[in-house]
């Protein structure tokens, strides 16, 4: 406990003394702006558009224990109803980029169903072989050893096991259905682009930052080798 408190004191005391060659009103100034990048700091993802007026009054009411123009229950009302009127904006921009997401898909696939080697299974998935393997064909139960990259169809590479330096091990029953159904597709040795629809992908929800709502995702997959299904129960 001695230690710990004697490094705390050699970190903490430089800062004080440097700040001690500073005037009372040089701290306050610089005091009070820390504390509005703190509070900043929580509410920043916040979504919340500012009256940095109002925000201003309502923090110097409190602090100089004025009168305020609210009570404290109908401040939480309007914090709660600034949360909905956020909430519901940004649910309508997810709903427009969605359906945004889905017409650039479903026209880019269109364009990509003309090219030669695209081939298009009735599920609405395409995939073309960049390079034929002379191997067997994974089982929906199998689990198999690949490499690939994930991109939008904007260019952002989402996932990469070539940039991570080693390949992956994928249990074909707990992919996305895209996944699954292109991967059994191919031979041991094979190598491919699959073109997955939103609907065998995300869907509507996205995930992450990078994948929005409706969006088509593409993949370039080398499948290395099977591990068959009565191989991982051993």
């Amino acid at each position: 406990m001695k230690k710990k408190s004697l490094v705390f004191f050699l970190l903490f005391v430089p800062l004080v003394f440097s700040y001690a060659q500073e005037t009372d009103d040089d701290i306050k100034e610089k005091a009070s702006y820390a504390f509005g990048m703190l509070i900043a700091g929580d509410l920043s993802e916040t979504g919340f558009e500012f009256d940095y007026d109002q925000f201003t009054l309502g923090f110097s009411d409190v602090m100089e224990a004025r009168g305020t123009s609210l009570t404290m229950q109908e401040a939480m009302e309007a914090i709660s109803a600034a949360f909905m009127q956020v909430s519901t904006r940004q649910m309508e921009q997810r709903r427009i980029e969605g359906e945004r997401n889905r017409a650039e898909g479903d026209a880019f696939l269109a364009r990509n169903a003309e090219r030669p080697g695209v081939e298009v299974t009735p599920s609405g998935l395409q995939y073309e072989i960049l390079a034929e393997g002379t191997g067997e064909r994974p089982g929906p139960g199998d689990t198999v050893l690949v490499h690939y990259r994930g991109e939008t169809l904007g260019g952002v590479v989402f996932d990469s096991s070539y940039e991570r330096g080693e390949p992956l091990r994928v249990p074909l029953d707990m992919v996305i259905a895209g996944w699954s159904e292109g991967l059994r597709m191919l031979r041991e040795g094979s190598k491919a682009k699959l073109f997955i629809p939103s609907d065998l992908a995300y869907g509507e929800d996205g995930v992450g930052r990078d994948i929005g709502p409706n969006e088509l995702i593409i993949f370039e997959v080398e499948l290395i080798s099977i591990i068959k299904n009565s191989d991982n129960l051993q």
